[in-house]
């Protein structure tokens, strides 16, 4: 009976740990990375992934959905690696760059904020 509990109870809390390390250091370091090899700029589509990834593993861990959050964190991580790599990649090699937009594109337009409801 005493196995079982003690069973039971680091079964629990493998969440939380299995969550540490793979947002918290994994998730996070790579995302920094990214951030770090301008992948804003040379990624985008990736940056964005792995940035949006990680805010929705931290926010399911807030809410202790920590399956939820290893699941997103994972995610998060390997966005935010290929985002590295396409980064460095176009660095080298400008044909890899995203393509700006030319000059007869339109800005995007200022949206109006919702109103908020009581």
């Amino acid at each position: 009976m005493a196995r079982c509990w003690v069973l039971a109870m680091l079964l629990v809390a493998c969440g939380p740990i299995v969550y540490v390390n793979d947002v918290t250091r994994r998730a996070s370091s790579a995302v920094e990375a990214a951030r770090a090899a301008e992948a804003d700029k040379y990624a985008p589509y990736y940056w964005t992934r792995a940035k949006e990834y990680l805010y929705k593993a931290r926010e399911n861990a807030g809410h202790a959905d920590y399956q939820g959050a290893n699941r997103f964190g994972r995610l998060a991580a390997e966005a935010a690696e290929l985002a590295e790599q396409e980064a460095n990649s176009a660095k080298k090699d400008p044909k890899k760059r995203p393509r700006e937009p030319g000059p007869d594109v339109a800005p995007a337009k200022e949206v109006a904020p919702a109103k908020d409801t009581p």
